[in-house]
């Protein structure tokens, strides 16, 4: 039974996608059965596993709908060895549709019910707003993964991010929690991004995740190659901590 996972941020440009490509790479070199979902519109998270969304003929949009299952629309990511749900732009009109629809909250769950023994680890990658694809996102998973900045501005964002997390646990998902908070994009040489990290682990204890993400420039470059910055560098810092992620995550799920 697959465990599921969002990785989600309320505020943009914080890393989401790049944890979630790399975190599946991570994982899947790690002999995991991973899938990737991609509920943001952009279809970065696609992109970034070498997937052309302009050529997808079914995707998670189709899949919310009803017009197709998980199976019909997955497609493989040959760089990073993990399954993918891709996204496109056809995904903004589900915002609308599922307005009307019964279950409207619970269709992504619904559909991953066919896969879930398909899977050791499944991982949402949502859009940056508090949006029926997020809800759809938290709804199906046992717990959320936040990267944040240490940066000032983000501490504003996260406690906006916890409130809807609360929410969504008391009114539509119990199983939802907390997974851990990454650290992303860190610069160890810059005093405000030490002092922010410091705080987070005074607050946050050991929901702070022990792996810290280095700002990395293979990592920004590789989705321009269509890849996971595990397959594009593989010895690059950046990578050299995801894997230390996947790894860090399956010590969390033993200790359960």
């Amino acid at each position: 039974m697959a465990r599921i996972f969002c990785i989600a941020n309320q505020k943009g440009g914080v890393g989401k996608t790049t944890t979630t490509v790399n975190l599946a790479a991570g994982l899947a070199r790690l002999e995991q059965r991973v899938l990737l979902i991609d509920l943001d519109p952009q279809g970065n998270a696609t992109m970034g596993s070498g997937i052309q969304k302009a050529d997808l003929d079914n995707s998670v949009y189709q899949v919310l709908l009803g017009l197709s299952d998980v199976s019909g629309a997955r497609q493989l990511s040959e760089s990073g060895g993990f399954d993918v749900l891709p996204s496109n732009r056809d995904l903004a009109g589900a915002e609308v549709e599922l307005v009307d629809m019964d279950q409207r909250e619970h269709r992504l769950k619904e559909a991953l019910q066919q896969v879930n023994d398909q899977y050791d680890f499944i991982l949402i990658d949502c859009p940056p707003a508090l949006s029926m694809l997020t809800i759809n996102g938290l709804c199906a998973a046992d717990g959320v993964i936040i990267p944040m900045q240490c940066e000032y501005y983000a501490l504003e964002g996260l406690s906006d991010l916890v409130n809807t997390i609360k929410h969504v646990h008391a009114n539509l998902n119990r199983d939802l929690q907390i997974i851990g908070l990454l650290r992303v994009m860190f610069d160890k040489r810059a005093t405000l991004s030490q002092h922010v990290s410091a705080q987070l682990e005074h607050h946050f204890g050991d929901k702070v995740f022990k792996t810290v993400i280095p700002r990395n420039v293979r990592l920004a470059e590789a989705p321009s190659y269509g890849m996971p910055g595990i397959a594009f560098d593989p010895s690059s810092r950046g990578a050299q901590a995801y894997i230390d992620f996947g790894n860090e995550m399956l010590t969390w799920l033993d200790r359960r």
